[in-house]
């Protein structure tokens, strides 16, 4: 077994301070406390349910659900994603731009879940759906750019590596086709691979309309 932990893009420099991908973690985190102090009650009130979302009820758990999560390493593990790949974009396409597009990609990920399965009454959460659309435009905007990575496997010492974000974001979109036609097989499972191709997809279809031409940085060679 192993595993990798991508840590963000060493082929720039930042122009500024990535303000709305900290704000956005912050709100995931306050969130989550949140969850943690209201228990399943308030899971079921604040996540998105597709069996009450096609019949037009709490349709504002859509947007809400966006901010949620299962567990420590769900929340732990999106925000790494984040944090790895949302700075850059902010920097592409300015601070409101992205904001825009996080929460409509977010919107457009979790729509795609609930037309998937529309009957399920399985809660639906999570920030993955909008990390995704980052991911997504990440890849048509930065392809070249080197990301830095842990890298640990089996028995072998973990390390540092610089891996192309083509390579490495292309591998995780197939990881999330693979697997959703592996749980659509059996008809189990709990990861909201849908959420996680919708939202890929528009990313790339979509995101390079929010770039801002003039903020999009030539790649710089740090290493």
């Amino acid at each position: 077994m192993g595993g990798l932990i991508p840590l963000g893009d060493a082929s720039r420099r930042m122009r500024g301070t990535a303000a709305v991908t900290l704000l956005i973690i912050a709100a995931n985190v306050f969130v989550f406390l949140e969850e943690l102090a209201g228990g399943n009650a308030f899971v079921r009130a604040w996540s998105a349910i597709p069996a009450r979302i096609v019949h037009g009820h709490h349709t504002i758990t859509l947007f809400t659900s966006m901010f949620m999560h299962a567990s420590w390493m769900h929340i732990i593990g999106n925000m790494v994603f984040l944090w790895a790949f949302g700075p850059e974009i902010e920097d592409a396409m300015g601070h409101a731009r992205y904001l825009f597009f996080y929460l409509f990609g977010g919107l457009v990920a979790m729509l795609g879940q609930v037309l998937a399965d529309p009957h399920s009454r399985v809660p639906c959460l999570g920030a993955s759906g909008a990390i995704a659309a980052v991911m997504g435009v990440f890849i048509v905007t930065y392809p070249r750019d080197r990301i830095r990575a842990l890298i640990f496997i089996l028995i072998f010492p973990i390390r540092i590596a610089f891996i192309p974000a083509a390579f490495l974001i292309g591998f995780w979109f197939l990881i999330q086709v693979f697997d959703y036609g592996v749980v659509a097989n059996v008809q189990t499972g709990g990861v909201a691979y849908i959420a996680h191709i919708a939202g890929f997809l528009f990313g790339v279809a979509i995101g390079p309309l929010f770039r801002n031409p003039n903020r999009t940085l030539a790649a710089r060679d740090l290493y």
